[in-house]
């Protein structure tokens, strides 16, 4: 009819469902997608031609060759002065870190002269320096010697040294090649300061025995052995070994503290410790990949020393080189980081190396002098090298007499004081007290228990904890949490995200991938997405 209006009527519109797929198939795609969200490889595929893709391919396979094509004298100039300034700290402090892993001293700066190649080559960092470090140092002194106590059993205690960097480095690169580098995460901030506090805080008291000139002292890593070890033999005492000790204490910390003050006198700190050099053996890396283990019954404590120094070696080496990229707004590429040091490893443990990572003494040392690239690796390579060489052959030798233990333990300490972050713990109180007390947790553990102890507290509890979003906060809670704990702008990027954050990410993406494979869900993981 004429002028009948004729209404709309609204039909919601229907969406094919799609077919059905393969449980299997299914679960494997979600798997895919919550573990590997980035294909590697995607730049290389967005290139045309074969050449540019295989120099593209060629590129993320070696970090090097993304600067090296446009590298200039100037950032030559920097990384030269940066290379031969960590080096001065790198020869009495691997000589320090080698005698706390009850390992020849020399192998400290074998450890500097490989793996840094390595890393120069491999490594997406330009700021880290790699090196032993002092908590990989005392793990292997914990857990080696006993297995092989290094006064008895000497030669087998340095071959379990070397397979236990050897399957430290296969951990790490494993890591790495799969993808994994999520795995990190699961030591949070809270855990790392915690354990590293601890660790510190052991080193430092073994050190006692060097500072007292005691001839005998306790195995034990515990607090109360170790004090009991000290106060039972006030008798014996040696002022003059307390005297030098403590003299030699404050000359490296007022230098330290001199450098922090005036930025430009960076080199006075780094270069303070030389006054100790004493005898060294002459000649660069000998070979020792028939010195690895790889049969029973040694084989396992290799194996889980390994696993253990490398998990913490990556924790310590990739939040380092993250917290110097984000100051400098470049990215650091973890999976890479990851290949890069189980290369240095396995190939450092064929060349009379122990483990290395990137520890924060040397690598702010490289920053403060200025680095540009992961140059300055290989440069302070050639510097130890030169070390071993040469100098010792024509005139350090003749020069320097024998470094005593108190010297030696002295520069410890003094490294170790700088590891022990009091304003980090502080934070964690006031932003999150479960945090703190993870943290309190993993340092006593450590104090208390034993490495091993605090380690396991340290994850155990890291993990199980609930994070704010699990309790029904928000997402962006943990995240301002996070970024409010490391003085990053609330509104920014946060690149690093804590183990727990990782877990309530993680346990949300599990719930839906089990829901779209129609599976129960977990009361505990079904999250409001």
């Amino acid at each position: 009819m004429v002028g009948m209006q004729i209404q709309a009527v609204d039909v919601p519109a229907r969406v094919p469902v799609p077919a059905a797929r393969p449980f299997l198939q299914t679960l494997g795609a979600n798997l895919k997608e919550t573990f590997f969200p980035d294909d590697p490889f995607r730049a290389v595929a967005r290139e045309d031609g074969r050449c540019r893709r295989a120099a593209a391919a060629l590129r993320y396979l070696f970090p090097c060759l993304e600067w090296l094509p446009s590298y200039s004298l100037g950032a030559l100039r920097s990384d030269l002065i940066a290379g031969v300034t960590v080096a001065s700290l790198a020869v009495p402090q691997g000589i320090s870190y080698a005698k706390l892993a009850d390992l020849p001293p020399i192998m400290g700066l074998y450890s500097s002269f490989v793996p840094a190649l390595v890393y120069a080559v491999m490594g997406s960092s330009r700021d880290l320096a790699v090196g032993t470090m002092a908590v990989g140092s005392l793990l292997f002194a914990a857990m080696l010697g006993k297995e092989a106590p290094p006064a008895e059993s000497p030669e087998l205690y340095m071959r379990l040294a070397f397979t236990a960097t050897f399957f430290a480095g296969v951990f790490q690169a494993g890591l790495g090649f799969l993808r994994l580098g999520f795995v990190v995460d699961f030591l949070s901030h809270a855990a790392v300061v915690g354990f590293m506090g601890g660790a510190a805080t052991v080193v430092c008291m073994q050190q006692l025995k060097g500072l007292l000139g005691l001839q005998h002292f306790t195995a034990s890593t515990d607090a109360v052995a170790v004090m009991r070890a000290v106060f039972l033999q006030t008798h014996m005492w040696r002022w003059q070994s307390v005297v030098l000790g403590c003299c030699f204490l404050v000359f490296l910390l007022i230098t330290r503290f001199f450098s922090k003050r005036r930025p430009k006198f960076f080199w006075v700190s780094a270069a303070a410790p030389l006054a100790s050099i004493g005898n060294l053996a002459k000649g660069i890396n000998p070979a020792s990949a028939k010195s690895l283990i790889l049969s029973p019954p040694h084989m396992m404590v290799a194996l889980k020393t390994g696993i253990i120094t490398g998990l913490i070696g990556l924790a310590e080496g990739i939040a380092v080189g993250r917290s110097f990229a984000m100051a400098k707004n470049y990215h650091v590429d973890g999976n890479k980081e990851m290949i890069a040091f189980g290369l240095m490893n396995i190939i450092g443990s064929c060349t009379s190396c122990y483990v290395t990572a990137g520890p924060f003494s040397r690598s702010a040392v490289n920053v403060h002098a200025g680095c540009r690239t992961a140059m300055s690796n290989a440069v302070m390579a050639v510097a130890v090298a030169v070390t071993l060489l040469f100098l010792t052959l024509l005139f350090l030798t003749p020069l320097f007499h024998y470094t005593p233990l108190v010297v030696l333990s002295a520069i410890i300490v003094s490294a170790m004081l700088g590891i022990i972050d009091f304003p980090a713990a502080a934070r964690l109180w006031k932003v999150d007290k479960v945090d703190f007390c993870v943290c309190l947790g993993a340092y006593l553990g450590v104090v208390l228990g034993d490495i091993e102890i605090g380690l396991s507290i340290a994850i155990r509890w890291d993990i199980g904890s609930p994070h704010p979003a699990i309790r029904g906060a928000a997402e962006d809670d943990g995240a301002r949490e996070h970024a409010q704990l490391h003085h990053l702008p609330k509104d920014g990027p946060v690149h690093h995200g804590a183990g727990r954050a990782w877990g309530a990410r993680a346990a949300r993406r599990l719930a839906y991938l089990l829901r779209q494979c129609q599976l129960p869900a977990r009361e505990d993981l079904a999250l409001d997405r």
